[in-house]
């Protein structure tokens, strides 16, 4: 950490637990077979693409979904599947983050989408009685708002360029390889935060000789 004082975090996977096969089951449960290959489709679809750059809303999301469940699923069991991946806040995670500001400049940068950003507003409101995210940053960046996602290079270049960040001073940490390669090259530092190492691994307090 010598010479950092920026850390940008990643929000799925490092801060918020998920687990994407529970979105998977939810949808399967609602009678879409094939969503696995459905979600794999809307990966490099502009569909998927457009929900989290903003270009495509959520009521236009949900008509697209309608497509491909049964008759009779409504929106609201639709969104539920959809929000089912998002799991909980670990509250020590919480607490870092409340630590590392004492000491650090920090920033959220997350590939979302609005139905998700109620979502885990509402569930960090219900599980800790804070009303939103943004809270723990000086700032939080979230793609559907900002009209890119990563590993878009302007979506690394808008957090630097509006809050004044040197890159040599900044370190970025993600789960997703993609993400982490584009952060290098507009030449961030990085941590690839790979399972099972969370946060709470990179600053735990270095232990005596």
């Amino acid at each position: 950490m010598q010479g950092i004082k920026n850390i940008i975090f990643d929000l799925g996977g490092v801060i918020l637990n998920i687990n994407y096969q529970l979105t998977n089951d939810a949808f399967v449960a609602l009678g879409v077979k094939n969503f696995n290959e459905l979600y794999s489709q809307f990966h490099g679809s502009s569909l998927f693409n457009g929900l989290e750059t903003g270009h495509v809303s959520v009521e236009e999301f949900l008509a697209e979904m309608q497509r491909h469940v049964p008759e009779g699923v409504t929106d609201g069991q639709i969104t539920a599947a959809w929000n089912a991946m998002l799991l909980d806040f670990p509250l020590q995670r919480l607490q870092l983050l409340q630590q590392l500001r004492q000491h650090y400049n920090l920033y959220l940068l997350s590939n979302t989408n609005a139905i998700h950003l109620e979502a885990f507003n509402r569930l960090l409101q219900e599980s800790r009685g804070i009303p939103s995210l943004g809270s723990f940053f000086d700032r939080a960046y979230y793609s559907h708002l900002m009209g890119y996602r990563k590993p878009d290079k302007e979506s690394y270049l808008m957090v630097m360029e509006e809050n004044g960040l040197l890159p040599e001073e900044t370190l970025f940490i993600d789960d997703t390889l993609p993400n982490i390669e584009g952060a290098k090259a507009v030449g961030l530092q990085t941590i690839h935060l790979q399972s099972p190492r969370t946060i709470m691994d990179i600053f735990q307090p270095k232990k005596a000789l």
